[in-house]
């Protein structure tokens, strides 16, 4: 009777051991298992180059995790302000930031942010780097930086206004860099996004944009602008006719950014791990990973933790050259 007893009592410990055991295993899976819509928030106006990423990987995460995706446009301060409103989210992966490399140029260029990007975010994914594209409406007669330039060369000339996809963007730099590689003098326009600047460019309103590859493509198709120069080291495979700056006068220029998914600071690592997993099985897809080259995209194969070290490196680079060209915006 009592070794029955004693066999009862050990089977009955094993069990609740055993449920112990599933349910630890079930509560760390809860832990990365997304019950709540996912929102990501694009610091630009729909249409542009990272509001066009942010819609493909929203809905290539939707139909991964079985979960509502949603894409919301928060435009302005280059940025600021949908980084503000994520910085202050619940930290539990419900909520993700789609950012580009202003985010790492914002530091150096405002003086007042009322959140700390170093310190308010953690790295995801890095879905690519892309350049940008000097642009002009199609009816212009500019067909190269050297018409640019000779332009520039007449007595009295007055300043080209070039559009950029907002103050402290990477165009916006790309734009100043220009100025100074070529020594010309450019006036910068700034918009709330690569979209609204492009179509300004395409209607005639604007002389010259300066532009994701991504944002200029379809317009560069469909005849509405014509592109004069793409800002990497080499020609990009889609814009094969188009010379890089540094072919039309300006030996070694090259400007690119990246795009990539944030989240709170205090986003649980399991979380962070599962959503970058996710997100690099998306991008390793043949049919995502050729569409994104289409459009300028080079893929990259970076941990969250790596991701983070460039954003940081990035701050540095880019405070220092914001004071060397006097950036400023507030």
């Amino acid at each position: 009777m009592l070794k029955r007893r004693m066999a009862w009592m050990t089977a009955a410990v094993f069990a609740l051991i055993a449920i112990a055991g599933v349910w630890q295993v079930s509560s760390g899976r809860a832990a990365v298992r997304f019950d709540r819509p996912i929102t990501i928030v694009v610091t630009f106006p729909p249409g542009g180059g990272t509001d066009l990423l942010a819609r493909r990987l929203g809905t290539a995460l939707q139909d991964r995790l079985g979960q509502n995706v949603v894409v919301e446009n928060r435009p302005g301060a280059s940025g600021n302000i949908g980084a503000r409103h994520v910085a202050e989210s619940p930290a539990d992966g419900s909520t993700l930031l789609m950012v580009n490399s202003s985010f790492a140029i914002n530091p150096g260029v405002y003086q007042h942010l009322d959140f700390d990007p170093r310190r308010d975010f953690r790295a995801v994914v890095n879905a690519g780097t892309i350049a940008s594209v000097l642009v002009v409406p199609q009816g212009s007669d500019v067909t190269s930086l050297a018409g640019l330039v000779g332009g520039q060369q007449a007595p009295a000339a007055a300043p080209v206004a070039f559009a950029s996809c907002g103050n402290g963007t990477p165009q916006h730099l790309a734009g100043e860099m220009l100025a100074r590689a070529l020594h010309i003098d450019l006036q910068h326009v700034p918009y709330k996004g690569c979209g609204p600047a492009i179509t300004d460019v395409a209607a005639g309103q604007v002389p010259l944009g300066m532009v994701t590859a991504s944002s200029a493509a379809p317009m560069i198709e469909a005849g509405r602008v014509r592109a004069i120069a793409v800002t990497s080291a080499t020609r990009l495979p889609q814009l094969a006719d188009v010379p890089t700056v540094a072919e039309q006068g300006a030996p070694g220029f090259e400007a690119q950014q990246w795009h990539g998914l944030l989240a709170p600071s205090g986003t649980p690592d399991a979380v962070v791990e599962q959503l970058h997993n996710v997100l690099m099985a998306i991008l390793d897809e043949p049919a995502t990973a050729q569409a994104l080259r289409a459009q300028g995209y080079a893929p990259q194969r970076q941990t969250p933790q790596q991701f983070g070290k460039l954003i940081t490196a990035d701050m540095d680079r880019y405070a220092e050259l914001s004071r060397e060209l006097g950036l400023r915006v507030d």
